[in-house]
């Protein structure tokens, strides 16, 4: 799974400084660091190891602060492990963003983490507003050189800067301020919603311009990344808002917030499958990202619906047709198993296996498939790797037709098949009505977007699947987590896999009349001890 920033540069780029302010603070970390000669001036000196000392973190940071502050752009760069992307976030810091004024406050050291406060003013076109904020850095040794250098990274510079190629820009806004509303006309912020930021960032830079309003002056952190949105931080001149429509639901999205916080590393979505409406969205991640609708991860168990129905439409079984469940299947030479203590049943049929998450059910009937048949069904009838035009940037899903191995693990969610809450939603919506409904989260009348265009399934299709998720919500492997919903349920439950992690991560993904939602929790364990209980919130909700 893609993971929110990119891993600082960790080198030894240290440049030689002109002029006063910046030759005394090279001299400061040049003594620092045992530079010039060794014992009688005959040589250099041995290059240091091991974690800086107490002194070294207090000189080395009092030596960046202090350039930082005379907004001495390459002395302070040259004091940490990465010159060059250092020197070009803090030239913008008083170019581009307009920011002076600086005063550093450091805090108490821990270790070799130093806290500190900024207090600054950002002024353009005659407009100026102070400017507070809490950071921190941290001194390492240097891999080459032996020297305590500042360990760059862009949040030293302002902790939401997490890209290393953000920059701070202060001038007029790109796109107007806009007033996001529910479907029902409630106004949805940031700070009511904290997983709409980002959503709302990219919904004023595609919509601002749409919906009426006028562009304000700020500062704002211009993100190295097409996913995401530049992102507001001081206002100076405030904008006329403009009002945008969405179709989320303030209700449900508030259970999806007040879901996810109860899993760390989660994600969740909620689709009407009537209309393909996303009525909300949420991530509880340290990294911020947008895991809800960008993520691209193996669904595990939860690709089953979209293989029965390939099984199914393709004359290979039906819901009551066989699918044995052997304790093994081996495939092109690799093995698939079961989870730990299932029961293999040779006269099992497909809606008993997938109730059961059977693995070697699926993985038995890959030889009956040519190596495009699973990518064809999850693009034809459900939609998957079509292009949407959700309103926002979102990762539409991807099934590739894998040979090897890869075409059973496939089948089973394993192998090359990608996905993310938003696309396990829709599989469900599709699965539950049989029409492929792209979703949105802005109403396409605002702008007249072209939206993708499937097929869908038969009605024969629809109401054995829809037997088989209802199976499995009300005797299956779901029944604990769906119990006491009321109305139309289904559900199908999943693990994935992953390498490097103890447990495998949790999917899970049900329906409950017109709601659909899906979920995920990064090393979760299995569907039903994670995701499952966030789901089943969610519905309730809905």
């Amino acid at each position: 799974m893609r993971k929110g920033a990119k891993a600082a540069i960790v080198g030894s780029v240290f440049t030689v400084m002109v002029g006063g302010a910046a030759y005394g603070a090279f001299n400061i970390v040049d003594a620092l660091n045992g530079g010039g000669a060794g014992a009688g001036g005959s040589g250099p000196a041995p290059v240091r190891t091991g974690p800086p000392s107490g002194s070294e973190v207090k000189e080395t940071s009092a030596a960046f602060f202090a350039a930082w502050e005379k907004g001495q752009p390459s002395a302070a760069a040259a004091l940490t492990n990465n010159a060059q992307k250092a020197e070009a976030l803090l030239t913008s810091y008083d170019g581009a963003a307009h920011i002076s004024g600086v005063k550093i406050t450091p805090g108490a050291a821990g270790g070799a983490t130093v806290p500190f406060t900024v207090k600054a003013t950002v002024s353009y076109e005659g407009k100026s507003r102070p400017l507070a904020y809490e950071s921190a850095l941290t001194v390492v040794r240097g891999v080459t050189t032996g020297k305590a250098l500042v360990d760059w990274q862009p949040s030293v510079v302002h902790p939401e800067l997490k890209d290393m190629d953000d920059t701070l820009v202060t001038g007029e806004s790109a796109a107007p301020p806009i007033e996001a509303v529910d479907r029902d006309g409630t106004v949805l912020t940031k700070e009511k919603y904290p997983s709409l930021g980002p959503v709302l960032d990219q919904l004023r830079a595609k919509y601002g311009d749409k919906a009426g309003g006028t562009p304000g002056v700020e500062l704002t952190i211009h993100h190295a990344g097409p996913e995401t949105a530049d992102s507001p931080l001081l206002t100076l001149t405030e904008g006329k808002a403009g009002r945008l429509p969405t179709t989320l639901s303030a209700r449900v999205q508030a259970a999806a917030e007040k879901a996810v916080t109860k899993y760390p590393e989660s994600s969740v979505v909620a689709v009407r499958p009537s209309s393909g409406e996303v009525l909300a969205l949420a991530n509880n991640r340290t990294d911020g990202w947008n895991a809800a609708v960008l993520g691209r991860v193996a669904p595990g168990s939860t690709m089953k619906i979209v293989s029965a129905a390939t099984f199914i439409d393709n004359g290979i079984t039906t819901a009551s047709g066989p699918a044995p469940c052997p304790s093994e299947a081996v495939w092109q030479s690799q093995t698939f198993h079961n989870i730990t203590d299932m029961k293999p049943n040779e006269n099992a049929t497909l809606s008993e296996s997938f109730a059961r998450s059977c693995n070697t059910a699926f993985v038995k009937y890959a030889d009956d498939l040519k190596v495009d048949t699973l990518t064809a069904e999850a693009r034809d009838r459900f939609g998957i790797g079509l292009n949407w035009q959700t309103g926002i940037v979102s990762f539409d899903g991807s099934v590739p037709a894998s040979g090897g191995p890869d075409t059973a693990a496939n089948l089973i969610g394993q192998g090359q098949v990608q996905m993310n809450p938003l696309t396990m939603a829709s599989v469900t919506a599709t699965a539950m009505t049989g029409a492929f409904r792209q979703p949105v989260i802005v109403p396409q009348s605002l702008d007249g977007r072209e939206l993708a265009r499937a097929r869908g399934l038969s009605a024969g299709t629809v109401a054995q699947l829809r037997g088989m998720m209802n199976r499995t919500a009300t005797s299956g492997t779901a029944a604990g987590v769906m119990s006491g919903l009321s109305g139309r349920i289904g559900a199908k439950t999943g693990s994935a896999e992953v390498d490097g992690q103890a447990k495998s991560n949790s999917w899970f993904t049900g329906y409950r009349d017109d709601v659909a939602a899906a979920a995920m929790v990064q090393d979760g364990g299995h569907g039903v001890d994670a995701s499952g209980p966030l789901v089943a919130e969610v519905l309730r909700a809905g």
